[in-house]
């Protein structure tokens, strides 16, 4: 799986340079705690990011790790977009400092988790509603007994601004018994903001926070963070 995921990123790349413009992006929030999908992740985290963008092609990496713990993740994902659809793969790792056999791939060996992602965002201006469905297909995804998961997440968001505020919403649920509940279940509503707070007249820091709570479980966060 891992070969014909870096097989394909070469093969977009090559063929997006010869007539697209590439664009390079790199950055890193901190956050007060990381909380993904309604679920407590780690307690305070650094996480840098960086994309190269192909024409509609994109590869991106992602990463978090906590300031405390042993606690360590690193994402790789491509994907594709145009007019509002957008297809992804993305590799998930989260095994943590230590657990090492990153390497490894095999059938009930590795700690890889893939995820295939079709999103949609409706071109209408004054309701820019996304919506996303996420599956796993491969990896480290087993129920209970043993059989493949496929777990997925559902997720609807849909972004607003009030006074030079940017505000978001989202509903994620999931069908099924997989990763997130042991059957339908609503695992995330979440509620974010974030502005640009003016430190000099020629520099502003970008600030967000998030209340998030998940109803299965009955938990709620608050997450603070600060873009770089």
């Amino acid at each position: 799986m891992k070969k014909v995921i870096f097989i394909l990123t070469i093969a977009l790349v090559s063929l997006g340079t010869k007539a697209q413009e590439v664009d390079f992006t790199l950055g890193a929030d901190v956050v007060s705690s990381y909380v993904w999908r309604g679920g407590y992740g780690t307690s305070a985290a650094i996480q840098p990011g960086a994309e190269l963008t192909v024409g509609d092609f994109s590869i991106s990496a992602w990463a978090s790790a906590p300031f405390k713990g042993v606690d360590k993740e690193v994402d790789f994902t491509i994907a594709y977009e145009i007019a509002g659809l957008s297809l992804a793969i993305t590799d998930y790792w989260w095994e943590g400092e230590g657990a090492f056999k990153y390497f490894s791939y095999g059938k009930d060996k590795t700690a890889h988790l893939f995820e295939a992602t079709i999103g949609y965002e409706l071109p209408i201006e004054k309701f820019p509603l996304s919506l996303s469905v996420n599956t796993m297909f491969a990896g480290n995804d087993y129920k209970a007994d043993g059989d493949r998961a496929y777990s997925t997440y559902i997720e609807a968001a849909y972004p607003f601004s009030i006074n030079s505020i940017d505000l978001g919403v989202s509903l994620g649920f999931t069908p099924a018994d997989g990763l997130y509940a042991d059957d339908f279940s609503v695992v995330s509503i979440g509620l974010k903001a974030s502005k640009e707070l003016k430190i000099t007249d020629s520099f502003s820091l970008p600030i967000f926070g998030e209340i998030i709570t998940n109803p299965r479980t009955e938990d709620i966060f608050f997450v603070f963070g600060i873009s770089f």
